[in-house]
């Protein structure tokens, strides 16, 4: 049995930031994830896609994100359960729980903190035939090192953040780059729509819309794919690739925990925003992408703040007797469970005579 302070099922950038607010307070995390590396979908999916919207970071890779908490959190000893997805949950008369994974490792702790990101995931696959004979023959769903598209002729089919934000980032990696959406707008961020725009312009990218891929061709691997112009469909575009990469997002599933017993509202778990982003359940809590309420942002950096208020909670709830009285790191510095110290900088006054 293991048995922890906070208990954080989701080891990506929420889950690992919850460790270090936890750590402040003197509460210890233990962390269960399904992944076999801590996190998530930045570890797994896209680590070396650019973030351009953390706090202080005008650009930083994912999974830079991912190495920089992972050694922000190190003074407070995280434990890590990875590899392992949380399949039940027992609640005990003493109100704290028993997690138990799918392999029989049973996890004790008074709080239970949610931070699954949008659950287990699968790409949304376009209808398209012999789809399946090239993916890995030149079909990719997600982008994890894009060197392997260095000097590659690139089809990105899309019209959300990733395909522009990867169009964008290939423009200087790939020879050529497409962008096909089946409409003239775009669902991504306009500031990223507008940088499109200007590489078209430039001719370091080529955009068609409105269109959709409808046909793929190749031997044993993909050669080509067919492009149809949706303002005339008796004209097809054959376009030469070396690789097709359609970005249509992902189909979030929230696995066992949706058994739980806990409110659900659209594949993800009502939480209470006006005090602590507890569910309906006394002591658990969701925080980051898989929590949802009035006005719900699914940005990384809205997770943190979740993440700070809950650990905030759940100090009261495991301490009601006690009284915290914040201290900014500014002033009170940072102390690890190993001993370790990181001292605020001394005041220096000076005297007028």
């Amino acid at each position: 049995m293991i048995k922890t302070d906070i208990l954080i099922i989701g080891a990506g950038p929420t889950g690992l930031f919850a460790v270090f607010e936890a750590g402040l307070l003197q509460l210890k995390c233990h962390l269960i994830d399904a992944l076999p590396q801590a996190g998530g979908q930045c570890s797994e999916i896209y680590p070396k896609k650019p973030i351009y919207d953390i706090p202080g970071f005008p650009e930083v890779l994912a999974g830079d994100l991912v190495d920089n908490l992972m050694e922000q959190i190190k003074p407070f000893q995280p434990g890590f359960t990875l590899g392992e997805r949380a399949q039940t949950i027992e609640k005990l008369d003493d109100g704290s729980f028993i997690v138990t994974t799918n392999k029989g490792t049973k996890h004790h702790a008074p709080i239970v903190a949610i931070a699954g990101g949008l659950g287990s995931f699968e790409p949304r696959k376009p209808l398209l035939e012999n789809l399946q004979k090239y993916e890995d023959n030149g079909i990719a769903y997600i982008i994890k090192d894009p060197e392997i598209y260095r000097d590659k002729r690139v089809v990105i089919a899309g019209g959300g953040d990733s395909a522009l934000d990867w169009s964008i980032f290939l423009a200087d990696v790939a020879s050529e780059v497409t962008l096909v959406h089946r409409r003239n707008e775009f669902r991504g961020a306009l500031d990223s729509v507008e940088k499109v725009q200007q590489l078209k312009n430039q001719g370091r990218l080529n955009l068609i819309t409105p269109a959709e891929i409808v046909g793929l061709q190749g031997d044993e691997k993909l050669e080509s794919v067919l492009i149809r112009k949706t303002a005339n469909a008796a004209e097809d575009i054959k376009l030469k690739v070396d690789s097709f990469i359609p970005l249509f997002g992902l189909s979030p599933k929230l696995g066992p925990i949706a058994d739980w017993g806990l409110e659900i509202e659209k594949n993800a778990i009502k939480v209470d925003n006006t005090l602590d982003y507890q569910t309906n359940i006394p002591g658990i809590y969701a925080i980051g992408d898989v929590n949802t309420y009035p006005g719900k942002l699914k940005l990384i950096l809205c997770g943190f703040h979740e993440a700070t208020l809950m650990c905030q909670s759940a100090y009261q709830r495991i301490y009601p007797d006690k009284k915290y009285v914040m201290k900014y790191t500014t002033v009170g510095g940072v102390t690890g469970f190993d001993g370790s110290k990181k001292e605020a900088p001394k005041a220096v006054v000076k005297s007028i005579n």
